[in-house]
């Protein structure tokens, strides 16, 4: 036997919905259907969908066509780049739509907050994040899309689902107030955005478990800081800025980092307040397990009363019940 040959490794392969054959969209990644106890090809990598493609597939009962896992980061850019197409498809089931919103917005923040970066955020993270934002508002003001993205959302805590999570509930929330499109999209970026300076908090503090230190909840404390200057260089709004620098003020004055308190706060950084504290309590963190819906809204107003805005509460609790996720 030759030393030099290899076996062959394995081909791996992952499921994916028929639906994301776009037509006209092009897959630069090639496309499988199992038959016969095997992967069979059905379109190759560069080749444009079509509408017959899906409907042969629908025509077939076909449920899952696959892609090989070698070509899983160009599935990943494809549903990027087609997101908006894909949300605003009203063919589509809405529970496939806020599948592949999740997936995709996982996607980007992950890679933003999962890799090393340098002490900026790059234009091209903050030109996918925006994307993710654009593409996403109008599908989260649906009447239905809160309860229908609901499933999707992990109780394992991670910065990047925290985030999403954040932004997700903060949309929701922004939809029962007078505010302009720009408006919108201005504080959704910032919900989206307002944890990024924890990619310079050490990872050793933001994953310990038990109480944290003083000094490290100091450390902690800096992220808002961390996150701006992350930005600077960057074509964000005023609006957007205070979103990730306040996110962690209270009405009391009690938070950080400036201490501003009551009128102060401006209104949508309370929205996100308040949505941060909401994912915090009922996500699983490693010093505490998560409390269930109602638990942790009982605890926000009887307990943090003096720090959150309660008609924003009371707000938020509608929107919760209206999603049957109370």
């Amino acid at each position: 036997m030759d030393t030099n040959t290899r076996a062959a490794r394995p081909v791996s392969y992952f499921p994916v919905s028929p639906v994301m054959l776009f037509p006209e969209a092009l897959g630069n990644f090639s496309v499988y259907l199992w038959q016969g106890g095997d992967f069979v090809l059905y379109t190759s990598s560069g080749q444009k969908f079509t509408t017959r493609h899906r409907q042969t597939l629908h025509k077939n009962g076909v449920k899952e066509v696959y892609v090989q896992g070698s070509e899983r980061a160009e599935y990943e850019k494809y549903i990027e780049r087609n997101l908006g197409k894909i949300l605003q498809d009203e063919t589509l089931p809405i529970e496939a739509r806020s599948r592949i919103f999740f997936e995709a917005t996982t996607v980007v923040l992950q890679d933003v907050f999962d890799r090393k970066l340098p002490s900026a955020l790059r234009a091209r993270h903050l030109d996918r994040i925006t994307e993710i934002v654009r593409n996403s508002i109008k599908f989260l003001a649906k009447d239905n899309s809160l309860s229908s993205v609901a499933p999707f959302i992990s109780h394992d805590y991670k910065t990047y689902t925290h985030c999403m999570h954040v932004f997700v509930y903060s949309v929701a929330l922004f939809q029962t107030y007078e505010m302009t499109e720009s408006e919108t999209f201005e504080y959704g970026l910032g919900a989206l955005l307002h944890d990024v300076g924890k990619a310079k908090i050490p990872k050793r503090i933001l994953n310990k478990r038990g109480p944290l230190t003083t000094a490290e909840r100091e450390i902690i404390k800096e992220h808002p800081v961390h996150g701006v200057s992350m930005c600077a260089h960057l074509p964000m709004t005023q609006n957007t800025i205070n979103c990730i620098l306040f996110h962690h003020e209270t009405l009391d004055g009690s938070g950080y980092p400036a201490g501003i308190k009551g009128d102060n706060v401006p209104m949508p950084v309370r929205i996100i307040s308040l949505s941060d504290i909401y994912d915090a309590l009922t996500t699983d963190r490693p010093y505490a397990e998560a409390m269930e819906p109602y638990e942790a809204l009982s605890l926000i107003r009887n307990e943090m009363r003096e720090n959150v805005d309660m008609n924003v509460f009371k707000r938020f609790v509608a929107v919760l019940s209206g999603a049957e996720i109370i």
